[in-house]
């Protein structure tokens, strides 16, 4: 496995050149954050061993945290996606994804931080309208969204993934309806309201529409039954950045090659760019500063957890059946007498570390 501090240690200068007058401050504080994860010279975290005999203590390199390393917040994903496990119902559920055209694409990359808003918003305001005027649910939507900017081959191609349950509260009546079968909505319907809201918040906020935006968008719509497997996939992706370390497979020649899944085959294909190209493509998915990827919307929002418990114990609902218990994280295990270890200090840099060990030889 090619690691990825190699990769940017070898084409940062180049990348840096090349794409200078592209890359934000967020960029360069990501790359260098990669760059230093879990690296001799970068911080670390002392650990001293819990038996009173032994108190070894040690010292190990610290993970960068970053959202957009593939090295870390393994355990922030699986923890997200026990949240929404434990927040499920018994209807089913559906995907709904919403996709910015391609011609939009260079004037979102220029505006992230607005358009991007504008598209939670859009897609928050669809949802609820279809929903309310909807002959069975006839109330109010919950859902949670989820932004993606990169397509399977690490291509700037901004979408948001919606999972949502076939369900609704009336406030009026306080009832609890639900939509039978695989149909929720006509997608079709759903992408001309769709497109018709964005553009309209677009000139409001004087962002010039590009003359060939198409008339048609497209949104997909499905079914997912329980809603299980879209969950575990959304939070999958969404702590492991763009190109996992497993996926690349050389690094020779100023050429780096991954492999990616192919999103309509299926098949694992692969694709060889330049060093700093491959760098571009990790770069250009960090997010601006601050900005929240994901967004939870109606019935399913942190703030309505007693609404959640009240609907899960009237329907008769244990979410523990719905998922396998959370991994806990690794223990760190002392080597002197396998006795674990406490985190006494954090964040302690490398230098320093090494100061210390150079003056007690």
């Amino acid at each position: 496995m090619i690691l990825l501090f190699s990769i940017i240690e070898k084409f940062e200068g180049i990348f840096l050149d090349k794409y200078k007058t592209a890359i934000l401050p967020s960029h360069r504080k990501a790359l260098q954050a990669m760059k230093m994860c879990r690296k001799e010279h970068g911080p670390h975290l002392l650990a001293q061993c819990t038996n009173i005999e032994c108190l070894q203590q040690t010292y190990i390199p610290h993970s960068c945290g970053n959202r957009n390393c593939p090295h870390c917040q393994n355990h922030e994903g699986q923890q997200w996606i026990e949240n929404q496990l434990n927040k499920q119902l018994p209807v089913k559920y559906f995907l709904i994804t919403f996709t910015l055209p391609e011609q939009l694409r260079d004037i979102t990359w220029k505006n992230q931080k607005l358009i991007y808003s504008l598209f939670f918003i859009c897609v928050k305001e669809t949802l609820q309208t279809f929903t309310k005027n909807d002959k069975k649910l006839q109330g109010t939507a919950g859902f949670t969204a989820v932004l993606y900017t990169h397509s399977k081959k690490g291509d700037y191609h901004p979408h948001i993934h919606v999972v949502m349950p076939a369900g609704s509260i009336n406030k009026e009546t306080r009832s609890w309806r639900v939509k039978d079968g695989k149909y929720l909505f006509n997608h079709k319907a759903l992408a001309k309201v769709f497109r018709a809201k964005l553009l309209k918040m677009m000139v409001a906020n004087n962002l010039q529409i590009p003359k060939k935006c198409p008339e048609k968008w497209v949104v997909d719509c499905k079914c997912v039954g329980n809603g299980n497997k879209a969950i575990i996939y959304l939070g999958n992706y969404l702590y492991k950045g763009v190109i996992q370390e497993k996926d690349i497979l050389k690094c020779e020649n100023g050429m780096v090659t991954f492999r990616y899944v192919h999103s309509k085959s299926k098949e694992v294909k692969t694709r060889t760019v330049t060093g700093e190209y491959f760098l571009w493509l990790l770069m250009q998915h960090v997010l601006p500063k601050g900005f929240r990827r994901v967004r939870v919307y109606g019935f399913l929002h942190p703030c309505s957890k007693q609404l959640i418990k009240l609907l899960q114990y009237l329907l008769k609902v244990n979410p523990v059946n719905f998922f396998k218990q959370l991994k806990k994280r690794a223990e760190i295990i002392c080597k002197c007498c396998g006795a674990k270890m406490r985190i006494i200090g954090v964040m302690i840099p490398g230098h320093q570390i090494q100061r210390a060990a150079n003056s007690t030889n």
